[in-house]
């Protein structure tokens, strides 16, 4: 890691900092919880602030729930670990059985609602602290609003309309919140998808190249992460023009390049390299806090192994790797019982579960609580796919081969042409699922792309149509504001 991560901001400070209130109201924004340097010995600056959203991405809820609504309920994914061991609630998301007490999806609701309330008062006490380099206020405003959007987006893919926390300015050393924000009720998921596109777009506006910082910064959210990300927002809204647009500014930008070897995309020599659009840091001088227990969660499980053994890939994933040809993905990908990995590592054969995740695989800190592992979340690759679906939809039938090649043409796979766009569009879709396993988005592609009660029937599981696609608001929440509606099915 290349800054420092505070996790907690409240270092030294006194217990009201935390920006949202320690009780179980996730979205209310406390006015009276604010920094100012007369509650500590230490001048907590705004670029610390901003360290600590970023910290936020770091915690517990990172390493195991959000596996859980993201790659285990899919069909990449089984539970693992012990039959006997649910893992909380990962069994009933793995057999599609959840409902909306499950522990995953409340902690993951209250983590996003946390670090959007973070961000929003990162904003206002950058602001207010009267910075002088005025480029620099910006670029850390910038930030927050990046860190801001991505999880609104989070929020906005897993529950539709949602609600807008709203903005918070500070007055005479108060933190006050928009007073138009109505807490207890859900904007329509349009308005989310604006106010994530206006955040992004101020964040392209304020945030350097990635080339442009110095070298303690690098990981910082830059302008072509902005890109990147509102290139994958309009995707989802299937805003094809716009998405193709930025996409084509992340690659027209000269930042970025794919890894020439695939299976070293993961690896600790790669990080914030040339693929690395935007990635959560964990590596420091010495082992660091990383993502907690994200790579231990997803080790080998057993006498020999040195993990809980969650997350552990489908034989469906398997043979989709299979039907393609896709030997370098496949063992990139995937830890197979009995085999010795890239490091030299011996997976004994009698470990609890036949595969693991490689992607989590963390070769100097394997079977640690505390991670050394920087978590990829989007990739060049990424960006080619999202140009060539894009690209596709819009007819552009040469542009979509192109981007599409090139991300197969590095695994050593034929490259497309002669499809239709029907066809095509099939093509790009499997694409994304074998170049991105593992990688938090094969749910939620299922979902947008209306594959996913037969992905999951394939799979063995009763998606129902017209609940599954998103997921239930939590009871808990419910609880405390009666009048906010719950998704339907649920």
């Amino acid at each position: 890691m290349k800054f420092k991560l505070y996790t907690k901001i409240a270092i030294g400070i006194l217990a009201g900092v935390a920006i949202i209130s320690c009780s179980d109201d996730y979205l209310e924004v406390d006015a009276r919880e604010n920094i100012e340097a007369s509650d500590s010995n230490e001048n907590i600056t705004p670029e610390q602030f901003v360290n600590g959203i970023y910290g936020m991405y770091t915690d517990w809820d990172y390493a195991f729930a959000w596996l859980g609504i993201t790659e285990i309920i899919s069909d990449n994914a089984d539970k693992g670990s012990s039959p006997t061991d649910t893992g909380a609630d990962k069994n009933l998301l793995d057999n599609l059985t959840f409902t909306s007490t499950a522990p995953s999806v409340r902690s993951m609701w209250t983590r996003w609602y946390k670090t959007i309330g973070r961000a929003s008062y990162s904003i206002a006490f950058t602001r207010d602290y009267g910075l002088e380099d005025e480029s620099y206020s910006n670029r850390l405003v910038g930030e927050a609003k990046f860190l801001r959007a991505l999880t609104y987006f989070y929020l906005v893919r897993s529950f539709g309309d949602v609600p807008l926390q709203g903005d918070i300015t500070i007055i005479d050393g108060e933190a006050i919140i928009d007073q138009e924000a109505d807490l207890s009720t859900r904007n329509p998921k349009e308005e989310v998808y604006a106010y994530i596109e206006q955040d992004l777009l101020d964040a392209i506006d304020a945030l350097p190249l990635k080339s442009e910082y110095a070298p303690k910064d690098l990981g910082r959210a830059t302008k072509g992460a902005a890109q990147a990300l509102l290139a994958k927002v309009h995707l989802y809204q299937k805003e094809y023009t716009e998405a193709l647009q930025y996409a084509n500014a992340v690659i027209n930008s000269g930042e970025y390049g794919l890894e020439t070897d695939y299976a070293e995309i993961w690896r600790e020599y790669t990080e914030n390299g040339t693929e690395s659009i935007f990635e959560i840091q964990a590596r420091g001088e010495a082992i660091a806090h990383g993502v907690n227990q994200y790579s231990q969660t997803q080790g080998a499980r057993g006498t020999s192994g040195w993990g809980w053994g969650f997350n552990t890939p489908t034989e469906n994933l398997v043979n989709a790797f299979d039907v393609e040809g896709d030997e370098i993905r496949k063992n990139a990908t995937i830890i197979f019982a009995g085999e010795t990995l890239w490091d030299g590592r011996e997976v004994s054969a009698s470990v609890e579960n036949p595969m693991y995740n490689e992607k989590a695989y963390s070769s100097a800190n394997a079977g640690a609580s505390d991670g050394d592992k920087n978590i990829r979340v989007i990739r060049y690759a990424e960006v080619l796919l999202i140009k060539a679906e894009a690209a596709n939809e819009l007819g552009q039938t040469s542009e979509a081969l192109s981007a599409l090649n090139q991300v197969r043409s590095r695994v050593d796979l034929d490259n497309v042409s002669g499809l239709s766009q029907t066809e095509l569009r099939d093509k790009i879709w499997n694409e994304r699922r074998l170049e991105l396993a593992f990688e938090h988005d094969r749910w939620f592609d299922l979902i947008r792309t209306g594959q996913a009660a037969e992905a999951m029937a394939a799979n063995g599981k009763d998606f129902i149509e017209g609940q599954h696609e998103l997921f239930p608001i939590p009871e808990n929440q419910l609880i405390q504001t009666p009048e906010m509606n719950q998704n339907p099915g649920w």
